[in-house]
């Protein structure tokens, strides 16, 4: 398995080598040695979520607040376009997005470490994401950007099919700002 660093510290691809042939494929979904070796412990990881999206569909921006969670991120089915954004004051690429496409054909997972932001749009006609999250889940830190914020400017790669009410009511990233005491 690949380890690739990304530009924004904390923030890293791991790209495994599925092995394929005409029964399908087999491809490394964890290892524990490469993830220490990648400066994440992974008896970090609390809880594992999965969820279906159907295509167009985009959820996020989500963060959270308080002590927030890491996450690691992979399309088990399908494909998404992956969209992280720095919300860690301070950073010196705060309110910098980084997009990726995760798929059911390279494997690629990325590691969200606490302080961003995170959404998806669903690229194929259903994706599964899987997240193995470092925190358990706490409603009362939950936040939401709007995915359609002028000023972070996501480039959604397919029109947009259905956002929840909860998406759509979310803040501005001037408001979030305001919020994390950066104006």
């Amino acid at each position: 398995m690949r380890v690739i660093r990304t530009d924004i510290a904390g923030l890293v691809v791991f790209e495994p080598t599925p092995h394929v042939d005409e029964r399908g494929f087999f491809t490394r979904t964890l290892d524990v040695t490469v993830l220490a070796e990648a400066g994440i412990d992974p008896a970090s990881f609390k809880q594992d979520n999965q969820s279906r999206s159907y295509r167009g569909v985009v959820r996020g921006l989500h963060g959270r607040i308080g002590s927030g969670e890491g996450k690691l991120v992979r399309c088990a089915h399908g494909a998404v376009f992956d969209v992280v954004v720095d919300t860690r004051v301070g950073s010196p690429t705060f309110g910098e997005v980084r997009t990726f496409r995760l798929d059911d054909l390279d494997h690629r997972q990325i590691f969200i470490p606490r302080g961003f932001l995170h959404g998806h749009q669903a690229l194929t006609e259903s994706a599964d994401i899987c997240y193995r999250m470092d925190a358990f889940y706490g409603p009362d830190e939950d936040t939401t950007v709007r995915f359609d914020d002028p000023d972070l400017a996501v480039p959604w790669p397919d029109p947009v099919a259905i956002v929840s009410e909860r998406d759509r009511a979310g803040q501005t990233w001037v408001e979030y700002r305001e919020f994390l005491g950066v104006g």
